[in-house]
């Protein structure tokens, strides 16, 4: 294969919503820059991308595929994403490494909530646009429907270069109006005819034309001269504006296409290789230490990670862009997050599973290798002259959480092992062992994610798992001081065990000082305060320990059991097992044996007297709340707000935002459960939402009776 330099390459990512015909697009790309001599089809299995078992179990895309086609002595890298919001990891990744995003429309749809989907994080990336309206020789597509909504959508950027002669069944024909040309394809799929706009397209074709030419001379000061002094801009001239627009996401290109029957693939593909970017053209990607590299094939070699993957009979495969200098077979980079030595022993071209083995690759070329030791996604590979790292690519927060167990508890070491492989894979997978909870729980982006995990497990795997709903972590605290005294008494021949320990426990808050006088009913405790120690818990909020021992009750080598014991009883609360939290305790008084008490005699007289106080200081069940924001469509709003209602949250808030409707609200995480898959419901899939911790406050009174009888239950059932 030739070696393509740097200005030769364009890489380009192919986003929108699942079913708009993206891997269709891929395929006629492929098959009209010859890299395929036939064209496979979703419906048939055989496509070059969606390769993989579980694609073609699902009928759709699940990973982002690296392709390859060449065309116009170019060489064009597509990266082939996923549809599905859930899936939008693979968006993410992709978008890092590429310069332009082709969002394709499915024109019998219009924009759906995968289109808008795509925008925002193509948005997000500062990514060049281009709007591929596809699918026009359907029954039903309306081409005029879909592109008013793209403009609804996303603003008068959307300017059309292209658009469809009697879209539908019998579509053949594309008015041009950069090239004033229209092209006429036969039913072979083959090059079009280039012949003149007919008659009855003229007075269109003129008004779109004119509204290019100024979009494009708006871009820079120089062709707005030559726009006012000649009234038009030349076919280079546009093109030069038409780049600059691009470059500055002001301006995103309307192209149509019917890719299933090849018809516009090649005209598209022309204006890719003569327009869109070349890798040196954008931005390069932050550098975050190291020395300062040029993305010049001259330059000290770098590979940046950004994506890693196994497949049967291959092992895993390391997926990278190369940020600088040439790449070749053989050489040895520095791994700049590990400083392990790396050996590329070989170097591919990808075309889905057919890869080409390459002597080389330069700056800006998308590539593979395999058997790498130790390197993962977002790491990099440099030269030990430059030792570069680059910036890693930011993936979505989870938005939903399973826990998840082997059905057979022998496989929970195996379950813990794959999701380990997994998430280097797929890194939106968030996988936590929660000591609280005694779950194993997996973040993802969606309940579809989670079934792709559950796919994993059942047919490649072969581990039977459950999904269960995760615990909440609850906190417990008390509202009121209370008194207790605990004798704790042992005895069986030899040495006994004794320790008698009295307290008070008091609500701490942050800032206060401890009291010297408490009053229970008619009996008033003073205290001296001899010390205080502050210690914050690792599940948040304090315990205070003040030592007001005097005349030696207790002897001072005691105190740190009795600690010990406090803390022990903090950790498993005495209400549900919950941590603890936001509590001062003083120990004042208690008895000594001089033969029979040690430390672990103390701990228990504490941790007793502890759980004593606990129960009478007005107990009560702390439940985690969560700031939340939800991005909704307007006529979805007041279903919204119901739901949330229903879920007892408190709204801060209201407003609009790009185009949407934004509701603030705090939220117990409680009734979170399961709400990614509640607001695409009721929202059609536009609604978005962010959630963050806020703290916690105290649960209802219902709510924690219902929590009260369910551990009681739970404790009588062990």
């Amino acid at each position: 294969m030739k070696v393509y330099k740097t200005e030769e390459i364009r890489n380009i990512a192919l986003i929108g919503n699942a079913g708009s015909g993206k891997t269709t697009l891929a395929e006629a790309m492929l098959f009209e820059g010859g890299v395929i001599n036939r064209k496979g089809e979703v419906t048939a299995k055989n496509t070059v991308s969606d390769y993989t078992e579980i694609e073609q179990d699902y009928g759709n895309s699940v990973f982002s595929t690296l392709l390859y086609t060449e065309y116009n002595g170019k060489k064009i890298n597509i990266l082939d994403t996923p549809g599905m919001d859930d899936l939008c990891g693979n968006v993410v990744s992709s978008l890092h490494v590429t310069a332009l995003s082709l969002i394709t429309i499915n024109s019998t749809t219009g924009v759906e909530a995968g289109t808008e989907a795509a925008g925002r994080q193509a948005e997000h990336a500062d990514t060049p646009l281009i709007f591929v309206f596809n699918q026009l020789d359907h029954d039903n597509s309306n081409f005029e429907s879909a592109l008013d909504q793209c403009k609804a959508t996303f603003g008068n950027k959307v300017t059309v270069i292209q658009y469809p002669v009697d879209a539908g069944p019998s579509f053949s024909a594309i008015i041009d109006v950069l090239k004033m040309k229209m092209y006429k394809y036969g039913a072979d799929g083959k090059k079009p005819e280039i012949l003149d706009i007919p008659d009855s397209e003229k007075e269109k074709a003129a008004e779109l034309h004119n509204e290019l030419v100024e979009m494009a001379a708006e871009n820079e000061e120089a062709l707005m001269e030559l726009y006012f002094d000649k009234g038009t801009l030349s076919e280079d001239e546009m093109r030069k504006g038409i780049k600059l627009g691009m470059l500055e996401r002001g301006l995103f290109p309307v192209f149509c296409t019917g890719a299933k029957n090849n018809i516009g693939v090649g005209r598209l593909m022309e204006f890719i290789t003569n327009i869109s970017p070349a890798p040196n053209e954008k931005a390069l990607t932050e550098i975050v230490s190291g020395k300062k590299v040029k993305m010049d094939a001259s330059e000290p070699a770098s590979i940046f990670v950004y994506k890693t993957s196994v497949e049967s009979h291959v092992g895993e495969i390391t997926y990278f862009k190369v940020m600088s200098g040439t790449i070749t077979e053989g050489l040895d980079l520095i791994n700049t997050t590990t400083g392990n030595k790396e050996r590329l022993s070989q170097v591919f071209v990808s075309a889905g599973k057919n890869r080409e083995k390459v002597d080389k690759l330069v700056a800006g070329d998308l590539g593979c290798t395999v058997k790498l030791k130790d390197t993962k996604y977002n790491q990099t590979l440099s030269a030990k002259e430059a030792d570069v790292k680059f910036a890693e690519i930011v993936f979505p927060e989870p938005r939903h959480t399973v826990a998840m167990k082997a059905a057979n508890d022998s496989d929970d070491e195996k379950v813990s092992e794959v999701l380990n492989k997994i998430k280097y894979e797929d890194p939106t997978y968030i996988i936590e062992y929660s000591k609280e909870l005694k779950q194993l729980l997996v973040h993802g982006q969606g309940e579809y994610h989670m079934n792709i995990l559950k796919w994993y497990f059942d047919h490649v795997y072969k581990i039977e798992v459950n999904f269960l709903t995760p615990k909440i972590p609850y906190r417990e605290t008390i509202t009121k001081a209370a008194q207790a005294d605990y004798r704790h008494k042992k005895q069986s021949g030899g040495a006994g065990q004794f320790g008698e320990v009295h307290m008070i426990i008091e609500p701490y808050t942050e800032g206060s000082e401890p009291k010297k006088m408490f009053k229970f009913g008619d009996k008033e405790q003073k205290l001296a305060i001899r010390d205080v120690q502050e210690h914050e818990l690792p599940w948040g909020g304090k315990l205070v320990f003040v030592n007001s021992i005097v005349g030696g009750s207790i002897d001072a080598r005691f105190l740190p059991a009795i600690l010990k014991g406090i803390m022990e009883k903090m950790e498993e609360g005495p209400l549900t097992g919950s941590y603890a939290r936001d509590i001062r305790v003083y120990i004042y008084d208690g008895k000594m044996h001089p033969v029979d008490s040690n430390e672990i005699s103390f701990k228990l007289a504490g941790r007793n007297a502890f759980s004593m106080a606990f129960k009478n200081a007005g107990a009560k069940i702390l439940e985690p709340i969560y700031d939340l924001e939800v991005w909704t469509p307007s006529d979805r709003m007041g279903d919204v707000m119901s739901d949330l209602q229903g879920r007892r949250a408190m709204i801060m808030g209201m407003g609009s935002e790009k185009g949407l409707e934004k509701i603030t609200a705090k939220v117990p995480l409680k009734e979170m459960n399961k709400y990614t898959t509640s607001l695409s419901s009721i929202t059609g899939g536009r609604g978005v939402f962010r959630m963050a911790y806020d703290g916690y406050e105290k649960v209802p009174a219902d709510v924690q009776d219902e929590l009260l009888k369910a551990y009681a239950k739970e404790q009588e059932e062990e």
